[in-house]
């Protein structure tokens, strides 16, 4: 099969004839039609994730058909259409037991602690525990868009979040999993402030429901991090009640906590390449909750799908550009500098 290649962290990724990966005994191996290009996978590639081993294929976002099954798998057939959350459990551990898959002691997860889906086939481990059924009615670039972006911004801000409607909620960082969680977030009927450095990015939060935007680049009383908190408490009337930082850097995660109003809630979405100093005086002076959102289990999708499938929620529009998987080494560089507005998803067989 052709999939995308990288030798060495940081060290630019080629396109290059591999093996055809084939299923464990619990495991499938899918086609795949389609795969998300997300800021994940360009940690992947610097060396922020230390596990991952070398030479390796990134990708961890598709959505595709089952090509072959392992003698184990009892729930799935091929040509079933999939998708898959980004963390793969295991099914088994107490985590798992407790329904909460997405922070499997016992966790795999394509393009990171195996070779992913920048590929023509990925395989995929215990399927009948991590496989989402496909509805037709859903394109492929849509259903990959799912897996990680959408998903975890739909945890995030309904479960982790807990939006309620009349609420404020900030989003600091409006790439894919940001516009995400704007759409959701006002679909749930919370008033968005959108957070971001690009004009582009902030027209989009506004087409998927952002009442206001802070852009962090060119207001000149907010043009630091500080700034940026302040224009949020001020256009919120004292502060959002659940903030997230959808980008993960140590200057949105501080302005996300600082954006807070009393006993308001920051969601951690965006993975960090290090730990940020927060104000912590704060967290305890205005009781505020700090919490961490890791995907979301298979078993949790269908009041997604639900929304989906009714238009309450379109991450169709989320998707804004469709690359060949030739194209696929220099937009994963570009994520680094210029990841672009919305979603972008790959191809493999195009």
């Amino acid at each position: 099969m052709r999939a995308v290649v990288f030798e060495r962290y940081g060290e630019p990724a080629e396109v290059r004839d591999v093996p055809d990966p084939v299923p464990a005994p619990h495991g499938v191996v899918v086609r795949v039609e389609a795969t998300g290009l997300c800021r994940s996978d360009w940690h992947g590639w610097q060396g922020h994730d230390p596990d991952i081993a070398l030479p390796h294929v990134p990708g961890h976002e598709l959505a595709g058909t089952v090509e072959a099954v392992g003698a184990l798998v009892t729930g799935w057939r091929p040509g079933d259409r999939v998708t898959v959350p980004f963390v793969c459990a295991c099914g088994t551990c107490a985590s798992c037991a407790a329904g909460d898959q997405q922070v499997c002691e016992r966790q795999t997860q394509p393009g990171f602690t195996h070779w992913g889906s920048f590929a023509q086939y990925v395989a995929l481990d215990h399927a009948d525990v991590n496989l989402v059924a496909v509805p037709d009615e859903l394109s492929f670039g849509t259903a990959a868009s799912l897996g990680c972006r959408f998903a975890t911004a739909f945890r995030a801000v309904v479960a982790q979040g807990r939006v309620a409607p009349g609420e404020w909620v900030a989003v600091h960082g409006c790439g894919g999993v940001g516009l995400s969680a704007v759409m959701i977030a006002a679909a749930a009927g919370a008033r968005v402030v959108a957070v971001d450095l690009s004009p582009r990015a902030l027209e989009l939060a506004r087409k998927f429901g952002a009442a206001e935007c802070v852009d962090a680049s060119r207001a000149s009383r907010f043009s630091r991090a500080d700034d940026t908190a302040e224009a949020v408490r001020e256009l919120t009337g004292g502060g959002a009640h659940l903030s997230l930082d959808a980008l993960g850097s140590p200057v949105t995660c501080a302005a996300s906590v600082n954006s807070l109003r009393r006993r308001g809630r920051h969601v951690q979405v965006g993975l960090l390449p290090q730990d940020p100093v927060l104000p912590m005086s704060r967290v305890i002076g205005l009781e505020l909750e700090l919490l961490g959102s890791h995907g979301m289990p298979a078993h949790a999708y269908p009041p997604m799908l639900e929304s989906v499938l009714a238009g309450v929620l379109r991450p169709d529009l989320l998707v804004t550009s469709a690359i060949p998987l030739d194209a696929a080494p220099a937009a994963l560089a570009a994520m680094g500098t210029a990841p672009g507005a919305g979603v972008t998803v790959i191809e493999p067989w195009a």
